[in-house]
């Protein structure tokens, strides 16, 4: 606790009349892309394993915390004390099975009991609906898992993923008949039905559609630029090269990987 009231202090004095210039002049929403931008940067450290980094890179989302509620107690909204003593509070009435006399089946159970707790407290007051709640600025396909995951939560849901497989199928036919009517504003409607419905099979999956997008934009990545690699060595560039050289140079890169295997 030590170094965390230091921490404190340190930003204290960053906002003080004997501060940073730039820090005294940041608002909450002014560190908005900033405070996105640490928290990716954490995400990016526990994909690659990274330990050393994301140590740092937590340390860096800890400061953002700790900047808003400096901020805010300025304002004479509320201070880290608050902060903590609020997280504390709900850590410990959402977990009566740890903390009180009640007992749970498992991790699923958990969860439901997690949504009826926090609207017998009085959460989320002015929601309407228990999809009320998911940040609209969550990357998409993130937003659409979370908005599944509440929905199955109250039993809106497949039984399992052969039936969300068929909505694919579904979706993919109305597709296919947007793009016939040449209609662009229902070919936008239909492509996001289908990836909605791509994410539903993948949260049956048990797979994250988020992480796999990123993972496949990874792989894009490095394969192109291996195609340009085995260019460069046949001396060309990939805009000299015809859709069906590079494809040639595609399929070898793919190729190469399956042996590296």
């Amino acid at each position: 606790m030590q170094q965390f009231d230091r921490l404190v202090e340190i930003v204290r004095r960053l906002r003080s009349e004997q501060g940073c210039p730039w820090d005294r002049q940041q608002t909450h929403e002014s560190l908005q892309q900033y405070f996105v931008e640490e928290v990716y940067e954490a995400l990016e450290a526990i994909e690659t394993g990274d330990w050393k980094q994301l140590c740092a890179e937590l340390g860096d989302v800890l400061l953002h915390i700790v900047m808003h509620a400096q901020i805010a107690g300025e304002d004479g909204e509320f201070d880290i004390s608050d902060v903590l003593g609020a997280i504390n509070d709900k850590l410990v009435y959402r977990h009566p099975h740890v903390f009180g006399e009640a007992s749970v089946s498992g991790a699923e159970e958990v969860l439901r009991r997690w949504e009826q707790l926090k609207r017998s407290k009085g959460e989320g007051a002015g929601r309407q609906s228990v999809l009320d709640g998911v940040p609209k600025r969550l990357p998409a396909l993130q937003r659409a898992n979370r908005l599944q995951e509440k929905a199955a939560r109250v039993g809106f849901d497949w039984e399992d993923s052969s039936g969300a497989w068929a909505k694919i199928t579904e979706e993919l036919e109305e597709l296919q008949e947007a793009v016939d009517s040449e209609n662009q504003e229902r070919i936008s409607e239909e492509i996001g039905d289908v990836l909605i419905a791509v994410v539903n099979v993948a949260r049956l999956l048990q797979v994250s559609a988020e992480r796999a997008l990123r993972a496949a934009n990874d792989r894009f990545q490095g394969r192109f630029r291996a195609v340009e690699q085995r260019a460069t060595a046949q001396g060309r560039s990939v805009e000299e090269m015809t859709l069906a050289e590079m494809d040639e140079l595609w399929e070898q890169v793919k190729s190469s990987e399956g042996d590296a295997g």
